[in-house]
């Protein structure tokens, strides 16, 4: 069913490789009330996935179903996603298009095309952005003793990175594979992506058997929202709702209260047990301390994100942990490094700017989410890892990227 406008609602589902996405098609496409489009693509020369729901559907794969191949949908072949919705809508008649994203990309790339000013988005209306996660490899990747297996090259992403990213912006995951798991399990899982996506729906499936109307008239997605949607973001912006955005106004060159503790704890589910932290500082971390605490970070953490100062380079080094996983990537000069006409320029154009008389806007920023970990021995160990006053002077030479755009591994499932 179309809306009052007359836009063609979308449906965008994602998951990890074998995580049960071509079931669910092909269970939406049998059991609908509606008539749907459905848009697939595979990582091959073959479109591996358009084939499976072609015969589990009895449709022929050009009646129906766009085919995409050699690249993923969010990306490479951007342009050809947006060149078959464009005709699908011309061409065909029907009520409902579901998306299928590729099984090593996340969904907010996606919806964004349908979102943008374009001749897309005059046509379609994105109604849920839809997760579907290989629960047992959820857990393991998190919470297990073992390293998950990775399916597809050994270039590919970690699949702790790959899950986090696909939750973080669902409206709505399915918990499939849900008869391999207790219901211990389950409710570990539950409370993993309530973690990482607050108001995020979960449904346990088996076989990836869901009520359409779940997924395709729940009306679930918000597109003011959807760069918005991470419990990493919503902690950070509840620190600063608790205590302003100034991380230093009331309190010394750390950001400490008055009885020495650092703000910005925050309970995003009292229910669940998750709870997150933000750490501020405006001294630097010492590049191998810092290194060898991200390298040690404990199971009990989720997710860890944000930006760091780090001694050795006047890059802004983004932090980005998944369970096992951290990544830094060097994001761009810090504006007090700059030459001072540049400089001058970038505040004048950014009067909402923190800025510090003495580091300018050198800071960090990160937030912590997890159930059950140590908060005073994690700051501790955070403070451990700054620079101290002896070493102010020294020269540094650590494992963090020094080059805009250069990503380093910190540490490997």
């Amino acid at each position: 069913m179309t809306d009052t406008d007359g836009e063609i609602p979308v449906t965008i589902i994602s998951g990890s490789l074998g995580a049960g996405k071509t079931t669910l098609l092909n269970h939406l496409l049998s059991s609908a009330d509606r008539t749907l489009a459905v848009l697939v693509n595979d990582m091959g020369e073959v479109n591996v996935d358009a084939e499976l729901v072609a015969e589990g559907s009895e449709l022929d794969v050009d009646d129906g179903v766009a085919e995409l191949s050699n690249g993923c949908i969010c990306c490479e072949l951007q342009d050809d996603l947006e060149t078959a919705v464009v005709r699908l809508a011309r061409d065909r008649s029907f009520d409902h298009l579901v998306v299928e994203s590729s099984g090593i990309s996340e969904p907010a790339p996606v919806a964004r095309l349908f979102t943008t000013e374009s001749r897309v988005a005059a046509l379609y209306d994105v109604d849920t952005l839809v997760t579907v996660l290989d629960t047992p490899a959820f857990l393991e990747a998190f919470s297990g003793e073992g390293t998950p297996e990775r399916r597809g090259d050994e270039d590919e992403r970690p699949l702790s990175d790959l899950l986090v990213e696909q939750v973080e912006v669902s409206n709505l995951v399915l918990l499939n594979k849900a008869d391999l798991c207790s219901d211990a399990a389950l409710t570990e899982a539950e409370e993993l992506v309530r973690a990482l996506q607050p108001e995020a729906e979960t449904i346990p499936t088996e076989f990836s058997a869901v009520d359409p109307d779940r997924l395709l008239a729940a009306g679930l997605f918000d597109p003011g929202r959807v760069n918005d949607l991470p419990g990493w973001k919503r902690a950070l912006e509840s620190a600063d709702d608790d205590h302003g955005h100034d991380a230093e106004e009331g309190h010394g060159e750390h950001g400490h209260d008055e009885d020495g503790d650092r703000h910005g704890h925050h309970h995003p589910d009292e229910v669940y047990g998750v709870t997150s932290f933000v750490y501020r500082s405006r001294r630097p971390f010492h590049p191998e301390r810092f290194a060898t605490f991200l390298r040690n970070l404990p199971r009990a953490i989720v997710r860890a994100k944000g930006t760091a100062w780090i001694a050795d380079t006047e890059m802004r080094v983004s932090i980005a942990q998944a369970g096992p996983s951290v990544r830094a990537t060097a994001q761009g000069p810090w504006i007090a490094s700059l030459p001072e006409v540049e400089r001058d320029m970038y505040r004048s154009n950014r009067p909402d700017l923190e800025w510090d008389e003495d580091h300018g806007d050198r800071r960090t920023e990160l937030v912590f989410i997890g159930t059950d970990y140590d908060e005073a021995a994690l700051r501790a160990t955070l403070e451990d890892a700054l620079v101290t006053d002896e070493e102010r002077e020294t020269a540094f030479d650590g494992p963090f990227p020094t080059e805009q755009g250069e990503e380093v591994v910190i540490r490997e499932p």
